[in-house]
């Protein structure tokens, strides 16, 4: 079972925890628009969003970052780029002025564009927030040698300095992001050469052929990587993601959206936990990497599997009741949530 005191005992060791990050750091930018100012252009004749608030934040690997510093975690050491242009100066901005954050192996590049999420939100008095089009600003040729390098460099010295690192491949297209062929075959070494290290990988697009990692994905992605097409009920789901933990040797991690995680070791520990119920208006953008970091820092903070995947979906519960922003959760809301809620129980 885990209680709120079990809780605290994990949590107490968060504060020594260093985590790595190597992935797709991007840029959320907030456009808030109030509808009231609404103009109709004199020159073009379309109406005129006026912006009464620009906010910004870190995205993609960024987001995993936020919760990681929500957490308390020690030290947060991301390895990505930024492009040499505005966006690239904002995202620093951020990070500099996020604590226990380690800018050192973070490349700021005139090779690439930085990753940008652009969000104009309508916000309407009494209603949540609603999202217009966004404009993304993304790059579309392969990342340089000269960057896969730095960023394969800073992560052979780092390894030996972090109790976990995360990876997280956030493009669409494949070879424009940091998680290149070259890096994974520096993860690979490293992963060979660092057994006990804890390191859990994440990717849009597909985890196939990645080295031996833990691996995080969610349902859909799991049928595609395993071929087991038709396979909906959670008894089937929690095979294949244990027949995967087997063949690949690390544990696997499968989020189901409404239904939760399930999460299976090599050794046949297969576990599910169900998502909390919603307690009124949610955003689902960022529960991912919510539950991302809390696998994280729980297993490096010595958690067992169950109860690893039962905090990751309170952190989830508390990131969806977050409207109209990338949210995080911390360990004081970790603990708030958890005591309100029955008693969690390991299934027999």
């Amino acid at each position: 079972m885990i209680t709120p005191e079990r809780f605290a005992n994990i949590a107490r060791t968060y504060s020594r925890l260093r985590i790595g990050i190597v992935g797709d750091f991007c840029l959320d930018r907030y456009l808030e628009i109030d509808p009231a100012r609404e103009e109709i252009s004199i020159e073009i004749g379309l109406p005129v969003h006026n912006v009464v608030r620009v906010r910004s934040q870190p995205g993609g690997a960024g987001t995993i970052l936020n919760n990681l510093v929500a957490l308390g975690v020690s030290e947060v050491f991301p390895i990505g780029f930024c492009g040499d242009d505005g966006e690239g100066y904002e995202l620093l901005h951020v990070l500099r002025a996020t604590s226990r954050v380690r800018l050192d192996d973070f490349v700021q590049t005139d090779q690439r564009r930085t990753f940008t999420y652009c969000k104009p939100l309508v916000l309407e008095p009494g209603k949540p927030p609603r999202e217009l089009n966004r404009l993304d600003s993304k790059n579309w040729t392969p990342t340089p040698p000269a960057v896969e390098e730095k960023l394969s460099a800073s992560l052979r010295q780092l390894s030996a300095e972090i109790d976990a690192l995360i990876m997280l491949d956030q493009v669409d297209l494949p070879e424009t992001g940091a998680i290149t062929r070259g890096l994974l075959e520096t993860l690979g070494a490293l992963a060979a050469d660092r057994p006990h290290l804890l390191i859990i990988a994440d990717s849009r697009r597909s985890l196939k052929n990645y080295p031996a990692v833990c691996l995080k994905m969610n349902e859909a992605e799991l049928i595609a990587m395993t071929g087991g097409r038709g396979t909906t009920d959670l008894k089937g789901i929690k095979a294949l993601a244990g027949e995967l933990a087997h063949s690949h040797g690390r544990s696997v991690f499968v989020t189901l959206s409404k239904r939760g995680i399930v999460g299976a070791t090599p050794l046949g520990e297969q576990q599910h936990v169900p998502a909390l119920p919603t307690r009124g208006e949610i955003d689902v953008v960022g529960a991912g990497d919510a539950v991302t970091a809390n696998l994280a820092v729980a297993l490096a903070a010595g958690a067992t599997l169950w109860e690893t995947l039962a905090v990751a979906m309170i952190a989830a519960s508390i990131v969806v009741h977050q409207v109209g922003t990338t949210g995080t959760a911390s360990v004081a809301q970790i603990s708030e949530l958890l005591t309100s809620l029955p008693r969690l129980e390991v299934p027999e």
